[in-house]
């Protein structure tokens, strides 16, 4: 088994055990503030990020989950070549393909994928996003400050 796929499978589980009870207790568009600048509510999104292609007409939804299907594959090879000193990039592609595989399976069961995150200063309104949609911004920055700043750091000793 690729090192750190645990993570990954944490980040599915807890992903969609949170889709799943935001389903259960919300109704469509539904909206509970937490605090003034954050939200909880429950929309879907048939698109990618930030609705991109959300309105394409239904094709969209088995383009994504194919890209999603390439995307894991090769980053579970990644991620199994990777050596012990790589816990960085690790830790990052294993983020990433757990969020990957929480917002495929919506795709493949809802066909949309369940957002309920909502950040937003008074008009101005973030899109709404989901755990899956936080793993993967996390791990993609991980990635990157990996890459860019320890990688580098590395090099140079």
């Amino acid at each position: 088994m690729p090192k750190l796929l645990w993570l990954s499978l944490a980040v599915v589980v807890l992903d969609q055990a949170s889709k799943f009870w935001i389903m259960a207790a919300f109704e469509d568009y539904e909206v509970l503030t937490i605090w003034p600048v954050f939200n909880l509510t429950l929309v879907y999104n048939t698109g990618a990020a930030f609705s991109f292609l959300s309105d394409a007409g239904g094709w969209q939804r088995w383009f994504f989950a194919a890209i999603a299907v390439v995307l894991v594959v090769v980053m579970t090879v990644w991620l199994s070549r990777l050596r012990d000193n790589e816990r960085w990039t690790a830790v990052g592609l294993a983020m990433v393909v757990g969020g990957a595989v929480g917002n495929l399976i919506d795709r493949i069961w809802l066909g949309k994928v369940v957002d309920f995150l909502q950040w937003h200063w008074e008009d101005w309104y973030f899109p709404s996003f989901n755990l899956a949609d936080s793993a993967i911004t996390l791990g993609v920055a991980l990635l990157l400050i990996d890459g860019l700043i320890l990688a580098h750091r590395t090099k140079e000793s």
